[in-house]
């Protein structure tokens, strides 16, 4: 008889996922299945259940509990799987969640409750986790054509890269730079561009490539303001090269038709309704579907390929009759005259490069179509690199074949043979011609005059116009792929508003039709002009732009040494992917300066719009990395460094409690600490039971987006503790980071604290000045807590929050007095009263306030003690002072008559004080001493009456009735705070004390320093 074994077992209520129930004999006796294995669990019957937003829970078919068998033991705790860090909707398989660490580690009764959809706490799914999902259920249904890394990346990158250059540029540039330098520029051409397939590879090892192509990898890598600019004129340079490429095909067309006289109307209309009529086809090819358009690829490549090896089988049929042009077949004489430059018509090798590099760049053709890739992060690397080879290989060895077998000037007549009265020396007049006549200009063959040439070589010329028609119709038609699919994922991230329209797609491809016929009217728009010689070089420069920031970005993720960079191609240098970046962006200027100008004044013009329009995304990019990095270096760095009174900066530690609650308080002290210091936002969380961590966490995230979203630059965090004080505390003691820790509090004044006399010693302890900290309260006369007005309590307030009844009309006065540091303040003073020295942190405050633009109209008065018979004196020793400090002030006003008052006035705000102490006294004359010494000590608080003898209150009195007299039209005092010796003055009487002092003014801001200095004159 087996003992009894424990299983997870669903309940009946709704409050338990897992709850242990003890399995009966009869029920563990369970029949076996037989074709199970030894090692499988028999009683499990584990199967995994899809909840339809993009994840799956393992459950148990059988009871409908969530675990595995592991080890052999029934627990929920799972073994590591693939499956787990999936994301959403992915591609080859199923997201599943992990049990979490709340399941595994609370008591039963406390995890969690899971839906019957699988979802947690009642969380829903995001928009786009349905869409992903929605995405992945239609892709599995209806089997997307996806394409290996020889038909989806080699081909398209070698049709892009064997361009027309090839046929009707390659002899020329070989006559004019020779072979040398020609094989110079190829290698320099072909270095840019492996540079950059290295960074490439790198890239698309680094985690599952996604639809995008260069501007998902860029995006991902360097972020979305890199990104979203660098895709949005990728995806147009590729609808324009649809143009370039087709009228490059139309040309050829008209020309052929002018040979044979057979033009519709001129050359210019005509090349137009070629063009059109061409463009119509490749569309038609490209809605058919990603698979016909693959087909029509592998058709074209095998006519190229045909017509380069078309061209070398003719390279050496040396016929008689094409010498006379120029082709004599390989000769040593034609190589070694043709192995230097002959730059004719100011051309330099520069001008030379620039015409060839265009050639060398649809590196990224395979890439732009990752999305169709089956495996983009093996596909990519492979086929991208031998694209580059192949090509490079192709293009050097045409280079040299035309060098060595075709002179560079031919003047095509029989009768040019060599006489012997002529002096001749070239390589022709070895082989039994005499071209020398072509010095003198006007011939049209050989390397330097005939475009055609590779057609006089070939053995059968029409092959190579077939080849011209592959290179640009395959070309065009990559470019037509190529730009609707960047610009889908790019719609598909919402960088750029309004562009959502061209995110959908269609079919079982999700093929973006619509990004189809806005690449096509594109075309056709540029097709219609059918001049493209000024747009073609920027459009050559937002390639090589694109090409600049792949190599930067790996350099960058290098340089963030993020350990979420790991690339499983370990074939690339972040030092050679700077110099890629460098040499890209030095080859846009090679090409045609002003174009690259304008390529980075557009490159420019979007980042800042991306980064001033800040898109909700958050890709992990190497940017965040390297800003942690760098924040991480400066803080160790700033430790070593002894703090210096020039450096001084207020950074303040502000009990806001939820950040919503007090708005005030939050925009004054961002007013005097944004882009100057450290603003930390906290709470302190009173709990009389087991505190809810999970709960914290979450308010803690949602007060920071608050803060974020309100451009408030600060942070927030809060903590569990039995009280304030105990609170205040752990916060003053444990904030902060190195040198980034806070050196003031600053707090709101309590203007309703008679109602919590049991908390009088917490609210304004002198904790702070123990721990050397500065203090500032805050007081607004309608008070600083707007959080019982509904709709104002709660970070997101619901529907029901807003159709509550309107607040009544002091509410209605706090919510406005709560957003007056919000706006500008107008002109008017900014009154501080320096009555006791604390080291400056009165005056610097008002000072910092002052070089805000919302302050920037008022002006600093400034308010002194002395002595009546030396108010000058006081006065210009002061503005000696402020003058020394370098703060610009208005007004000095030398208060010599503190000490004497109204009598009438005085009386009436006598007799209002002692109404105000009347609650606190002690009154231990009207009780027996140890009662009153009881009492003393249960309420330390309360005020005896030898306090009241030995520490007087006429000067807060008659202070605020010189506040009254002096600054009742004030934008804000800021006025030195009173202190209290510990254990001599009780919390009521320091409370009556402020409470006298501060009443009935405008704003109040109560400044006290730590007494060290933090204003200088010295440099």
């Amino acid at each position: 008889m087996s003992g009894q074994k424990p299983s997870l077992k669903s309940g009946g209520s709704a409050q338990s996922r897992f709850q242990v129930d003890v399995v009966t004999e009869a029920s563990s006796a369970a029949p076996t299945p037989t074709a199970a294995p030894p090692d499988t669990a028999r009683s499990d019957s584990v199967s995994l259940h899809s909840t339809g937003t993009g994840h799956t829970h393992i459950s148990d078919s059988h009871s409908n509990t969530y675990y595995m068998r592991t080890f052999g033991h029934n627990t929920i705790d799972a073994v590591p799987n693939i499956d787990f860090y999936r994301q959403t909707a992915a591609p080859f398989g199923e997201k599943l969640s992990r049990p979490s660490l709340s399941e595994l580690h609370d008591e039963l009764d406390k995890v969690t409750t899971i839906t019957p959809d699988g979802l947690a706490n009642g969380e829903e799914p995001s928009a786009a986790e349905e869409a992903a999902a929605a995405l992945a259920a239609k892709e599995a249904k209806g089997g997307t054509i996806k394409f290996g890394w020889i038909k989806g990346v080699l081909v398209r990158c070698m049709l892009n890269i064997w361009g027309v250059m090839l046929f009707i540029r390659m002899s020329w540039i070989v006559g004019q730079a020779g072979i040398g330098l020609t094989i110079a520029i190829i290698l320099m051409a072909t270095l840019v561009t492996t540079i950059t397939g290295l960074s490439t590879s790198a890239i698309a090892t680094n985690g599952f490539v996604r639809g995008g192509g260069a501007y998902y990898l860029i995006s991902r890598s360097l972020g979305p303001e890199f990104g979203g600019s660098i895709g949005l004129i990728f995806a147009f340079a590729n609808a324009v090269a649809v143009a370039m490429y087709v009228v490059g095909f139309a040309e050829t067309v008209v020309e052929m038709l002018n040979d044979v006289d057979a033009l519709m109307t001129d050359e210019l209309n005509d090349i137009r309704i070629v063009g059109t009529l061409t463009v119509i086809l490749l569309l038609g090819i490209s809605v058919a579907g990603m698979e016909w358009e693959a087909k029509a690829q592998i058709v074209l490549l095998v006519i190229l390929l045909g017509a380069i090896a078309n061209y070398f089988i003719g390279s050496f049929m040396a016929i008689e009759s094409k010498e006379p042009k120029g082709f004599f077949g390989y000769h040593t004489a034609i190589l070694l005259e043709n192995l230097g430059p002959d730059f004719r018509e100011e051309e330099t090798f520069f001008s030379v490069f620039a015409i060839f590099f265009p050639a060398a760049t649809g590196i990224l053709a395979g890439a732009n179509i990752s999305g169709d890739l089956t495996d983009p992060q093996s596909a990519i690397p492979k086929g991208t690199l031998l694209a580059i080879v192949i090509t490079g290989v192709t293009y050097v060895a045409v280079a040299i074949s035309a060098g060595s077998c075709i002179v560079r000037d031919a003047t095509g007549d029989h009768n040019d043979t060599v006489s012997d009265t002529v002096n001749c020396t070239d390589a022709a007049c070895t082989l039994g011609y005499d071209f020398s006549i072509c010095k003198e200009g006007g011939c049209q063959y050989g390397l330097m005059n005939d475009f055609q040439v590779m057609s006089l070589v070939s053995g059968f010329g029409p092959l190579i116009s077939a080849g011209i028609f592959s290179a640009t119709l395959s070309s065009a038609l990559a470019s037509l792929v190529s730009a609707p699919k960047v610009f889908q994922a790019l719609c598909k991230d919402n960088i750029y508003p309004g562009l959502g329209v061209f995110a959908k797609g269609y079919g079982k491809n999700n093929e973006p039709l619509r990004g189809y016929v806005l690449t096509f009217c594109i075309g056709l728009a540029f097709i219609l002009i059918a001049e493209l010689n000024i747009i073609a070089p920027i459009i050559s420069n937002f390639f090589l732009a694109s090409y600049a920031l792949i190599n930067f970005s790996v350099f960058h993720a290098s340089l963030a040494n993020s350990p979420g960079w790991r690339p499983s191609f370990k074939y690339y240098n972040m030092w050679v992917s700077l110099a890629g970046a460098i040499l890209c962006c030095v080859v846009m200027f090679v090409i045609n300066w002003w174009a690259a100008l304008v390529t980075l004044l557009i490159v420019l013009a979007l980042y800042i719009y991306v980064s001033y329009k800040k898109p909700d995304v958050n890709w992990g990019s190497s940017t965040q990395a390297l800003i942690y990095n760098q924040a991480l270096t400066h803080c160790l760095n700033l430790t070593g460094v002894e703090d210096h009174i020039k450096n001084f900066r207020p950074q303040c530690l502000v009990l806001a409690g939820y950040p919503n609650s007090r708005p005030a308080l939050l925009q004054l002290v961002h007013s005097f600490t944004k882009n100057v210091g450290l603003m930390l936002c906290l709470s302190s969380v009173q709990v009389s039971r087991r505190p809810n961590f999970k709960e914290l966490g979450q308010d803690r995230a949602r007060c920071q987006r608050w803060l974020n979203k309100k451009r408030i630059k600060a942070f927030y965090t809060t903590v569990f503790s039995e009280n304030l004080r105990h609170g205040t505390q752990f916060l003053l003691q444990a904030v902060g980071l190195g040198r980034l820790k806070p050196n003031t509090l600053v707090m709101g004044y309590k203007n309703n604290w008679m109602k919590f006399r049991a908390e009088l010693s917490v609210l304004y302890s002198s904790d702070a000045f123990d721990l050397q900290f500065g203090v500032a309260i805050l007081r607004l006369q309608e008070g600083l807590d707007i959080s019982h007005i509904p709709g104002q309590g709660t970070l997101h307030p619901s529907f029901f929050e807003y159709l509550s009844l309107c607040p009544l009309l002091t509410d209605q006065r706090l919510l406005e007095s709560s957003q007056q540091f919000k706006k500008k303040q107008g002109k008017g003073t900014i009154d501080v009263w320096w009555l006791f020295d604390d080291g400056g942190l009165t005056l610097l405050i008002p000072f910092l306030l002052t070089n805000r633009s919302k302050w920037g109209d008022c002006r600093i008065r400034v308010f002194i003690g002395g002595k009546i018979n030396r108010i000058d004196h006081d006065r210009r020793a002061m503005a000696t002072l402020l003058s020394r400090f370098r703060i610009d002030f208005s007004d000095i006003h030398v208060l010599g008559d503190i000490n004497t008052n109204d009598a009438s006035v005085w009386f009436c705000s006598k007799l209002t004080f002692k109404e105000l102490i009347e609650p606190y006294r002690l009154k231990e004359d009207d009780m027996e001493q140890e009662a009153a010494e009881r009492l003393k000590a249960q309420e330390p608080w309360r005020i005896t009456d030898n306090e009241l003898e030995l520490y007087k209150t006429n000067r807060q009195i008659r202070l605020n009735e010189l506040l009254k007299e002096h600054s009742s039209t004030a934008k804000l005092i800021v006025m030195s705070l009173p202190l209290a010796r510990k254990g001599t003055v009780s919390s009521a009487l320091y409370m009556c004390w402020m409470e006298t002092l501060s009443k009935d003014l405008p704003p109040l801001l109560l400044v006290r320093g730590n007494h060290q200095s933090v204003l200088t004159f010295y440099s």
